[in-house]
Formats: structure tokens, C-alpha cells, sequence
């Protein structure tokens, strides 16, 4: 009897602990909590950012975790509606987390600074490009790490010039954001004593860009610059560009550095260049690719290296703050300086943030590449000297 009644309460205590361990966890982990888009206009965008950023912290987690406790990540879906966006990160704080990474819309990020900014909640965007992301809300709390778009522009026009191109032609949607690059795009060429002689704009909803096309062919271009941002009317301009028999070089902004265009453009796209914040060459990125093919059964493209450089950012600071005190995780972050444990950028790029700035990819870290058929081939230039 004595011997049933100790297996029994052995088991019962095994039973205990074992419902206990996934409390204990949770109390003890680090939480991070993550703003992405689940059903929004920036799906497509954030969810493999997510993904990236899903894979590190299950990497970390693997190899002991931080500061030697496990790492819990908090998702949140804020649609990419900016007063969403604002609510969750007032979730998150409210749950308890160390740091906020939002991937959705650059407003969205913006408003869920209100909350981290009142509650001294350190917060990072990895992905987003816009330029005034730090500099709208002086926010001591808040850093950005995705490239810069004016540096995206400089590494593109970089390119430009070493190929000697004195007269080219500029292509764009009329959507807000594809006129503010144009407009980025033509200051720059200009600053580069590179000539426009032809500016085009494709409308929204449009079913052929040929007339455009047709008069850039007619200006005789040294190279073309498309600086759309919306998918189906660049892959119209790519059409035309095929059937027209167009010769000069076609350059490329960020866009075309999402894989979907190999599938919308496909047999389009050979020899086009194209910007992009990921060499697949680099030794740290091969590493990536690899472990997350292994892992997940898909290779990882630009996007989820934007993820998981995020959380590896946020974790290195952390482990150099020794502890999860936001303030010291603040600091931390601050003194970040050339940090190379990432995947994104050219060879010997590294994340940092100098003088104060809150930006901290690296001026020289973008690179171009050129498609060789509809895949996104080798690195052909890097950065904007």
C-alpha cells in the first residue's frame, strides 16, 4: 500500500509540474511583442517580416534564450490602420512587453509612437523606408533600421553614374507615394548633372502604359528609371517595355525587389536592375538561408531577413543592457554601434546609431541587382559613393 500511495503522489507531482512549466514560462520570458499586418493593404509585406522575425526568436530560443531566459513574441494585427495601431501597442505595454517592433504602414508606425513614446516602451521598425519616420515625433525610444528611401534612391543614381548615363527617362504611377518618388528620384538626377528627358506618369487602373512607353522610346534615352510602387502598373510598363522592343538599360526602385514580380512579370524581367538591402551572396545571409529553408521547407527572400535582423538587434541590445529594464534596453540600443550579426546589407555592413540619429542602417549597406531571368540574380553594384 505504501508503495502505491508513493507512485501515486509521485505522479500527482509530475502532473503538477508539468501544468505548471507553461506558467512558468510565461512569467519568466522575455516578451517582445511585434505590430504586423494580418488582412490589411501591407499583408503581403509584413507577414514575411513576421515570419523572420518568428524564426529568430525560435533560434534564440534554441540556443538558451537571452540573459538566460526564453523569449515569448506577442502578435498583434493592427490592419494597418494607424488608430489600431496605437490600441495594440497600448496591448502590448499593458502585457507586459520589453520592446515593440511594428512592419505594417509607415502612419501606422507613427501613431503607435504616441503610446511608446508616453510609456517609455522601447520601439523599432525594421522594415519601414520613409524618411521622416524619426524625425515627425522626436521619440527617443523609437529607431528604424529598414533603408532609408532616400538611401535606396542614392545607391540607384550611384549606379547611374558609374554606368555614365547623361540622359534618361523616368516612369512612375500617380499614386501618392510613387509621386513622392518620382519627385526623389528626379531632384537626385538632376543633383547628378544626369539629364530627364522624358517623365511619364502610368494612372491607377490602367489596362496598357504603350503611350508612355512609346514617348520615352521617341526621347532616346540613355537608360530608363522606374520609380512605381504599385504592382500591377509597373508590370504594365515592363509589358510594354518587352513588346515595344525597347534596348536601354531598365533601372529599378525597391518594388521590384519583392519576389511576386517574378510571378505577375514573369518572363519580363530578364536584365532588369534593381535596388535591394540583401546580397544572398553574403556569408551571413548564405547561413540564414539555409537554416530557414531547413526549418520551414521555403527559402527566405528580403523580407524575412527584415524580421529576423529586428529581433537580433533588440535581443544583442538587451544582453549588452543586462537586463530588461527599459531604460538600460534604451541605452543599449542607442550605443548600438556597426553591429554586423545581421543578414541585410552588402558584404561588411552593419547596423548603428551615431551622433544621436535614429536610423541605423547602414548609408552603404544597399545594393543592385540584376534579374537573370525571372529570378533575382547576382549583386552588380553596392552602395551610394
Amino acid at each position: 500500500m505504501k508503495k502505491l500511495f508513493l507512485r501515486r503522489t509521485l505522479a500527482a507531482l509530475a502532473g503538477a509540474v508539468m501544468l505548471m512549466a507553461p506558467v512558468a514560462f510565461a512569467q519568466n520570458a522575455i516578451r517582445i511583442g511585434i505590430i504586423t499586418d494580418k488582412v490589411g493593404p501591407s499583408k503581403g509585406y509584413a507577414e514575411p517580416i513576421t515570419q523572420g522575425a518568428t524564426y529568430a526568436v525560435k533560434e534564440l530560443n534554441a540556443k538558451g534564450g537571452v540573459l538566460g531566459r526564453q523569449i515569448e513574441l506577442l502578435v498583434e494585427d493592427d490592419q494597418s490602420k494607424p488608430d489600431v495601431s496605437a490600441t495594440v501597442a497600448r496591448k502590448l505595454v499593458d502585457a507586459g512587453v520589453v520592446f515593440i517592433l511594428s512592419v505594417s504602414v509607415s502612419p501606422a508606425t507613427q501613431q503607435a509612437q504616441s503610446v511608446t513614446m508616453e510609456t517609455k516602451t522601447p520601439h523599432m521598425t525594421p522594415s519601414n523606408s520613409g524618411d521622416t519616420l524619426t524625425t515627425q515625433i522626436s521619440n527617443p525610444n523609437f529607431w528604424q533600421t529598414g533603408p532609408l528611401g532616400s538611401t535606396q534612391i542614392a545607391t540607384l543614381l550611384s549606379y547611374a553614374r558609374n554606368k555614365n548615363f547623361k540622359r534618361v527617362a523616368l516612369i512612375s504611377d500617380n499614386s501618392e507615394l510613387g509621386q513622392i518618388t518620382a519627385r526623389f528620384f528626379k531632384a537626385g538626377l538632376e543633383k547628378s548633372n544626369i539629364q530627364v528627358v522624358s517623365e511619364e506618369v502610368v494612372p491607377q487602373g490602367s489596362t496598357t502604359a504603350d503611350p508612355q512607353m512609346q514617348k520615352v522610346r521617341a526621347a532616346t534615352p540613355d537608360a530608363l528609371f522606374m520609380a512605381g510602387v504599385t504592382t500591377p502598373e509597373n508590370a504594365l510598363v515592363l509589358r510594354s517595355y518587352r513588346q515595344l522592343g525597347l534596348k536601354m538599360p531598365l533601372l529599378a526602385g525597391y518594388n521590384l525587389s519583392v519576389p511576386v514580380y517574378s510571378s505577375v512579370a514573369k518572363g519580363l524581367l530578364d536584365g532588369v536592375a534593381f535596388v535591394d538591402a540583401f546580397d544572398p551572396a553574403k556569408p551571413e545571409a548564405q547561413r540564414f538561408i539555409e537554416a530557414f529553408r531547413k526549418d520551414t521547407g521555403t527559402a527566405p527572400y528580403n523580407l524575412h531577413g527584415y524580421g529576423y535582423d529586428g529581433i537580433m538587434l533588440v535581443a544583442d541590445a538587451i544582453k549588452r543592457a543586462g537586463s530588461t529594464d527599459k531604460d538600460k534596453v534604451r541605452e543599449a540600443m542607442q550605443a548600438t554601434r556597426s553591429w554586423q550579426g545581421g543578414v541585410m546589407g552588402g558584404v561588411g555592413s552593419g547596423y548603428g546609431f551615431v551622433d544621436g540619429k535614429r536610423t541605423g542602417f547602414d548609408t552603404n549597406g544597399m545594393v543592385v541587382r540584376v534579374y537573370e531571368g525571372d529570378v533575382q540574380g547576382k549583386v552588380v553594384h553596392v552602395g551610394a559613393k
